[in-house]
């Protein structure tokens, strides 16, 4: 009689553990595993991504731990939070990219500092010269670019589709008239772990 009833609740746990679990992220939504249009492969990456950023970003600096959020769909990393310098949210933002099996980063994090105008209008310049350099150049697809500037250095991050485009992308950045430095974390397509087919 005993085996039975163990046998008994023992199927009951395995069968509700097959339930949809829901998860709730960031964005406030609830997700139901059993309707994720993702693979469970995929959710399993996105699940392995997630805690190696947020390990690594509490590492940078503790504080962290409460005041940036991240969020992986699909390889798609979203940060969204609050830090004291636009220096720290770039770091951040270079650091998502390092993470391995990135798609896109979308760094939503805000600045908690006084607004500089002169230097903010010399970065938006540089910023919008280098995008429109890298529209024009028909050896560069300028969508899978992100570029942020600060303090005339450019931070780009984006997939190359081949090394070339790769060093094309850096040389028109470094052509830019009052730019000091240029910092790339550029991924080549044949190095990510999704591919289009």
């Amino acid at each position: 009689m005993k085996s039975k009833i163990f046998l008994l609740f023992f199927l009951i746990f395995i069968l509700s553990n097959c339930v949809g679990v829901s998860s709730k992220g960031i964005f406030g939504t609830g997700v139901s595993v059993a309707f994720d249009p993702r693979s469970v492969g995929t959710q399993i990456d996105d699940s392995i991504m997630q805690k190696n950023l947020s390990a690594r970003i509490i590492l940078l600096n503790k504080n962290y731990f409460l005041s940036v959020k991240t969020k992986i769909l699909d390889g798609r990393i979203f940060l969204t939070g609050k830090v004291d310098d636009p220096e720290e949210k770039l770091k951040l933002t270079k650091l998502a990219w390092e993470t391995e099996g990135v798609r896109s980063v979308r760094n939503d994090i805000k600045i908690k500092e006084e607004f500089n105008f002169k230097q903010s209008a010399k970065d938006l310049l540089i910023t919008s010269q280098l995008r429109t350099a890298l529209i024009l150049n028909k050896n560069i697809k300028a969508s899978n670019y992100q570029i942020d500037t600060y303090k005339k250095k450019i931070y780009i991050y984006g997939i190359a589709l081949i090394s070339s485009e790769k060093e094309l992308v850096i040389d028109e950045a470094l052509k830019i008239l009052d730019v000091e430095d240029v910092i790339a974390s550029i991924l080549l397509v044949e190095n990510l772990r999704i591919q289009k087919n």
